[in-house]
């Protein structure tokens, strides 16, 4: 076994991020030799049949490494055609010829010495360069390690190194351009101008709290008062104009809801362009959600086929009914399909109304009107389904939050804020606004960071 098949081995048997598969900071920085952080190594490139494998190593040492693997170090950021030799055995042996680049710290994307070999993408090769690097001590870099010391350095903060996970992870053409600008720092410069805000209106709340006999112009509290007051209704506007965002980096979930055989399961079908649920007409035939995976309005939507609604005595079957309720109720969006008339009751919380088999009957005003055998109305619907997704993943809030641990850091900092307002004692609202510093600061990782490290680059692949 390979030391990457090794490496992949362990990942795929380790706990959860937030344990073992991340170390703590102090112990990846208290490895090596004096004390420095051990040179580690990836494929970039991943592990698929490819043409070229793209290997990373980082860490203070990695000159060293190259020039024992090349003979000498190439110049900084120009690609170099070398031979990769092993050389701890009587004779030395060729590895690959390869472009190499040599990235010196801290100008790079670590803020270590890096370097980066582009070698041939067989197996054979990536596993002999593995082996080699793991005999001139470096060692295979955890999920986000990469990302994490770049972090540690200085080269990007938290919603930067979230914004690049967030850029690898996108599928549409709009989470592209989302998870761009949270890595060129558009959160970032707003949370900032936040806390720039707010540790200016602490520093007049101590000088309130240090010189209580002092002649301080009166109108200094109010101005103070009504400083927290704006930043805590620009926040709370802010918390309210942003949720789109959050939609757009998960996807939505669209669930297709409606009574027995009224063309739930071939609707999905249509719309996925493939024949992803059995259908017949058979009563009852879905007794599972079934998930289909696809992009409308340029948002990554999960449509659900949920078993049909109906009073029943198969213990299956009902099962089925209890899990299409729970889909409606956890759904970003509700589509109810029903066929010709009656009009069946509009379920709580159906977004969409849709009419099937118009071929037969007419669709009453109100539903879109399909016919999933002649594929009448599907343009329409499709368009329709594509607007609600769009609708609700636009946010106006500039630089919207797009996670669920910004929402919540952010809304610990309006809580703190609004009892800083509530206070009657300046140092009981100076401790709320001291609190209410801390929450903001930990979106960055100004300040509490540590607990948050392992969450946030545990969800990296190996390589970055």
């Amino acid at each position: 076994m390979s030391h990457l098949d090794q490496d992949k081995e362990v990942n795929d048997n380790a706990v959860p991020a937030t344990g073992k598969m991340m170390m703590g900071v102090m112990e990846i920085f208290m490895q090596g030799s004096e004390g420095h952080p051990p040179v580690i190594f990836a494929l970039a490139s991943g592990l698929s049949r490819a043409a070229i494998a793209v290997m990373r190593l980082s860490g203070q040492g990695a000159g060293s490494i190259v020039e024992s693997l090349c003979g000498c170090l190439p110049a900084a950021r120009r690609a170099s055609l070398r031979g990769l030799w092993r050389r701890d055995g009587a004779e030395p042996v060729l590895l690959d010829r390869a472009l190499v680049l040599w990235f010196p710290g801290p100008d790079s994307y670590t803020g270590e010495d890096s370097a980066e070999l582009h070698l041939h993408a067989g197996p054979a090769v990536i596993n002999a360069v593995a082996d080699a690097l793991v005999a001139l001590d470096a060692r295979p870099a955890e999920p986000g390690e990469f990302s994490r010391r770049a972090f540690m350095h200085g080269r990007m903060d938290l919603m930067q190194a979230e914004g690049i996970a967030d850029l690898i992870e996108a599928e549409t053409e709009a989470q592209r351009q989302q998870a761009l600008a949270q890595v060129d720092g558009a959160q970032s410069q707003l949370y900032q101008r936040w806390a720039d805000r707010l540790r200016t209106l602490l520093a007049h709340q101590e000088a309130l709290i240090d010189f209580p006999d002092e002649e301080l112009p009166p109108e200094v509290e109010q101005q103070l008062c009504n400083g927290l007051q704006e930043l805590h209704a620009t926040m709370q506007a802010y918390l309210t104009e942003g949720e789109g965002a959050e939609r757009l980096r998960r996807g939505l979930v669209f669930a297709i809801v409606g009574e027995p055989n009224v063309g739930k399961s071939s609707l999905l079908n249509a719309l996925a362009g493939r024949d992803a649920a059995i259908v017949s007409s058979r009563a009852g035939t879905t007794r599972d959600a079934i998930e289909v995976r696809m992009v409308m309005g340029d948002v990554p939507v999960t449509l659900v086929d949920t078993a049909g609604l109906r009073e029943t005595e198969d213990e299956i079957e009902a099962e089925g009914v209890r899990r299409s309720l729970f889909h409606v109720k956890q759904a970003d969006c509700v589509v109810q399909v029903f066929a010709g008339n009656p009009v069946p009751p509009r379920l709580d919380g159906a977004d969409v109304l849709v009419c099937n088999k118009t071929d037969l009957h007419p669709a009453p005003t109100g539903a879109i009107g399909v016919s999933v055998l002649t594929n009448a109305g599907m343009d329409v619907l499709r368009t329709a389904l594509a607007d609600k997704a769009r609708a609700l993943t636009a946010g106006r809030a500039v630089a919207p939050f797009t996670r669920a641990r910004h929402r919540a850091a952010i809304e610990e900092t309006v809580r703190h804020i609004g009892q800083a307002l509530s206070m009657p004692w300046p140092e009981m609202r100076g401790e709320e606004m001291r609190l209410a510093m801390r929450a903001l600061g930990r979106l960055t990782g100004a300040v509490d960071v540590e607990a948050l490290l392992d969450t946030v680059f545990g969800q990296f692949c190996i390589g970055k």
